[in-house]
Formats: C-alpha cells, structure tokens, sequence
C-alpha cells in the first residue's frame, strides 16, 4: 500500500506553509511526492513536520473541478484504492459510495451543485462498490458564503468504530417512533378526562380505540427492542417442541383476513415429504407474521406461502407480485433500520426475522420471486428437543 499523495505547490515567502489543492496543470496528478499537512517554520522544537498520513483517518480532497488532490495513506488503507491511481482522477469514480437505499450518493448529496449555503455534511454509514461499510463526512469549502465550491473534503472511518453511533441511532428512532403514539394517547385521555360530559359516546368509542391501538404499538416495539438486545447478546432462548409449520402459516393468513385483507390476496401452498419439525411456535410465528405483513405491505398482488422438504428439514418462501428489491440493496435488507422508499416501520423487523430464524440453526435469504416481487426464503433444520 502506497503512503498518502498530494498534489502540491511550493508557498511564497517562508512562514507557515499550508498544502495548496488547485489542480494539477497536466492532469497526471502532478507532483506525488508526499508532502506535510503543515509546516511551522520548518519544524517545531525539533519535532517533524505533520503529515497527511499522521491523520488517524482516511482523508480526500477534490478541488474546484471535482479531481482528487490529496489522499492519504488511511483512505488507501480503507477502500483499497492506491493513491497513484486516485490523484487527478474524478472524485465520484475514486469513490463511487451508495447509501443504504442502493443510490449513488454522490447523485443524491450533489456536492458541486444544490443549496450553496451547504458548509458540511454529517457522518454516516455509506457503502464501497464490495459492500463494505463505511463511514463519511465531508466539508464544502467556498470561497465565499453562498458562492461555488473550491474544495471538497472527505474524511473516511472503518464502520467497526460504529457501535457507539449505533446506540445513539437506536435512541433515536426509538424516541421518534414513541412520540407519535404517545401523544395521541395523552391528547385524547386528556380530553375525555375534561370533555366526557361533552362527547356522544361515538367520540369516546373512536378516542379509547385509537388509544387501544397506539398502546398496542408501543408494546410492539418494545417488544422488537427486547428481541433487538437479545439477538444481539447472543441470549434468544428456542423452545422446541414440534411444530406443523403449515399450520402455522395458515394462523397467520387467518389473522391478517381478520384484520380486513381479502382472502383472495393469499395464497398457501404445501408440497409432500415435510418432516417432522421441532421449533419454537411463538418464533416462528412471529417470523411467518412479520415475512407475510412485508409482503401485504411492501409488495403488491397476490402473497404465496410455500412450504418445502429441503435437505434436513423445510424451507419456506414468501413471495409477492411488487416491483421486489433491487439488487444493490439486498445485502443491506436485514441490517438494522433498513427500510424501502416508503420508509414504514421501525426498520428492525427484518433484521429480528434475520435472527430469529438464525436462533434456530436456520439461513435467510432474500431474491426475486418467480412472479417478479420479493422473494424471502428461509430454511430450518428438523432439529431435535434438548429433553423429551
């Protein structure tokens, strides 16, 4: 791996010298020779001068026209990119980052145009062509308020520094998705409390079913944090005992008919030699629920359930008729907070599914259906109880 690169330009005058980012005349990347972040009077007390590759994270400076300027040593190191190969070259091609919804972010931040009072962005989590996630952040350098952009810098962060961002992620849309349903519960205990003299009893049946329902999701997501946590401490508990997981699905359909879904919108679909499985009911129930609510949801047509034997136990696959998931988000669906466009729910339910299903020595995955939806298809092995 290469150390950090500069095009740089030698400063007038003596003082402090600080690295210039103009562009290099030949477009070749001009001088890539490394050179100190900055220099006081040559050095301090005996000290070397900083450099760009003392920076504990990746740095990359585009100037005025978007070609890279400078890239360290710790960007190298993060996207694997050499910084020869990334010196003079657009900034968007030496890193071509997608968000978490599969687009170019580049094309969404749009640094060089949009609202020029912009200063800087904040961190957050992006993704390398391979995958790998990463944190970014970046400042835009004008040369006056409002006017063009002569410099854009990035600062790079490994993802694994991510954990604490992730708590306060998670404090977060917890505390958005509590606030709705709470003040809809205290608003209308507040004015039956003080108007019930006042209100027919259509008002107050409509007030004590809408505060039936929003306690119901605040229970529901705290229920998802308690799995939240114990999936990630690794303390899921898994009951066997057998379990027709036909059955099961066939309760899930029921429930959703019941709460108003036309029959017609289901369809369920045995095939022969399924053997005899011991799992946990209440698990697979909640993953059957919550993979049969995506697909009413999100999709679109009719939602098909079919159970399969596979090598060592079942496999089960939901599928819709939706315009699916596209391709570059799919490793992405089961992580925390991922959601469609429509950005509906929590963002948590896939990724409790995810873990549920790998409690049980089960594997998820997620394609296209042959209907052209979504396909999500999980298998469980037969398993066998710890006592009988």
């Amino acid at each position: 791996m290469g150390s950090g690169r500069q095009v740089d330009h030698p400063v007038e005058g003596g003082g402090a010298a600080h690295p210039s980012v103009t562009p290099p005349d030949d477009g070749t990347g001009g001088d890539r020779n490394p050179a100190p972040l900055w220099d006081v009077d040559g050095a301090v007390s005996g000290y070397a001068p900083l450099h760009v590759d003392d920076l504990p994270d990746g740095v990359v400076v585009a100037d005025a026209r978007g070609r890279v300027v400078l890239y360290n040593a710790q960007a190298v190191q993060l996207t694997g990119v050499e910084a020869t190969a990334a010196l003079g070259r657009d900034f968007r091609m030496v890193l071509p980052l997608v968000g978490a919804d599969g687009n170019d972010w580049w094309e969404a931040s749009d640094p060089y145009g949009g609202d020029r009072g912009r200063t800087r962005q904040t961190e957050r989590a992006l993704y390398l062509p391979d995958d790998r996630e990463i944190l970014v952040a970046a400042r835009y350098v004008r040369a006056r308020p409002g006017g063009d952009l002569v410099r854009l810098v990035i600062t790079l962060r490994d993802a694994s520094t991510r954990a604490e961002r992730s708590r306060a992620d998670l404090v977060s849309e917890v505390a958005h998705e509590l606030r709705s349903p709470l003040t809809s519960v205290k608003g209308f205990t507040s004015t039956l409390l003080t108007k019930w003299e006042r209100l027919t009893d259509k008002q107050k049946l409509f007030m004590l079913e809408t505060v039936n329902a929003d306690a119901d999701r605040v229970t529901r997501l705290i229920h998802d944090l308690l799995d939240v946590s114990r999936i990630e401490s690794g303390r899921i508990e898994v009951r066997r005992q057998v379990v027709d997981v036909t059955e099961v699905v066939r309760r899930v359909v029921a429930g959703r008919i019941a709460a108003g879904e036309s029959e017609e919108r289901f369809r369920v679909e045995t095939r022969e030699g399924l053997p005899r499985m011991w799992l946990d009911p209440d698990k697979i129930e909640q993953i059957l629920s919550n993979l049969v609510e995506n697909g009413v949801r999100h999709g679109a047509g009719t939602v098909s359930i079919v159970i399969e034997p596979c090598e060592g136990g079942a496999a089960v696959s939901v599928r819709d008729e939706g315009q699916g998931i596209a391709p570059e988000t799919i490793p992405r669906v089961f992580r925390q907070f991922w959601r469609s466009k429509r950005r509906s729910g929590t963002g948590l339910g896939l990724f409790i599914v995810k873990g549920l299903v790998e409690a049980h020595g089960g594997t998820i995955t997620v394609g296209r259906a042959p209907s052209g939806g979504a396909e999500f298809r999980f298998t469980m092995p037969a398993g066998t109880p710890e006592f009988v």
